[in-house]
């Protein structure tokens, strides 16, 4: 791909589907304006890679919309979380930017150097991730304009062993982590989740979910969830090919999309 191709993209879905799956972390590309000031050499930044993208979630966001009998609206990150993490507010989540992982990562997985720690991160944020945030703003506002309402569904991965990165990560380690919010996860929402997906742990190793700041804990016709799936339950660690798992998860992930369509 060249640094002409999106760096996001809103795929549509029915006209009446509430459902947003939010996959901002499947990618693996970054631009070559974005590559400048991470000092990783490129065999370096391949291994990281490996390690913080969530492979093949954008796979299965796809195949699951295939499935759900109605089709949810997909936005997906077309660029590395190591550009900028759009999940991420830059005035806020001090604990992971004391740990370099800000909008703007200046450390990796394994806490080493990835940009220095004085890099300015404005560039990045005005080029790549503030439009992210208006465009994932204006489409729940059109779902809410639509439907009624909007329901995001995070789509992440997670690994099977604990990365120093991780700031919780003594917790249990279940196929499948929730992810909830208190005010923007409703009850319906993670049950929905538990039915869909079967063996689930919740808010362990990962906590919380996605949602655009101008609906935050303001509008509750906004619901979300996190899913986080292990990876070694689809996928080769780390980096590695898919398996036969991601088309059981991409048919419990469209379970889910049709229940909370309903």
């Amino acid at each position: 791909m060249t640094s002409a191709a999106p760096s996001f993209e809103l795929l549509p879905g029915a006209p009446a589907s509430p459902v947003i799956l939010h996959v901002p972390h499947s990618a693996r590309r970054i631009p070559a304006g974005a590559r400048a000031g991470i000092v990783l050499d490129d065999a370096a930044l391949e291994r990281e890679l490996d390690h913080i993208v969530d492979a093949h979630t954008a796979e299965l966001a796809e195949r699951a919309a295939g499935l759900a009998a109605v089709t949810p609206w997909r936005f997906v990150n077309r660029l590395s979380r190591l550009v900028v993490d759009p999940e991420r507010f830059p005035d806020e989540r001090e604990e992971m930017l004391a740990a370099g992982m800000g909008a703007v990562y200046t450390r990796t997985t394994d806490r080493q150097v990835l940009r220095p720690a004085q890099t300015d991160p404005e560039p990045l944020l005005a080029r790549y991730f503030r439009p992210y945030a208006r465009a994932m703003t204006e489409a729940v506002a059109e779902r809410l304009a639509v439907a009624g309402r909007a329901v995001i569904v995070d789509v992440h991965s997670y690994p099977s062993a604990v990365l120093p990165y991780e700031l919780h990560g003594e917790g249990p380690r279940p196929p499948v982590c929730l992810g909830t919010d208190s005010f923007h996860t409703p009850p319906a929402l993670l049950a929905a989740a538990r039915e869909a997906f079967g063996e689930t742990g919740v808010d362990s190793p990962f906590s919380g979910t996605y949602v655009p700041l101008e609906f935050h804990g303001r509008d509750p016709r906004v619901a979300a969830l996190m899913v986080e799936i292990r990876r070694d339950t689809y996928m080769t660690e780390p980096g590695g090919p898919a398996g036969p798992g991601l088309g059981r998860l991409a048919s419990a992930l469209a379970a889910l999309v049709d229940a909370v369509a309903r």
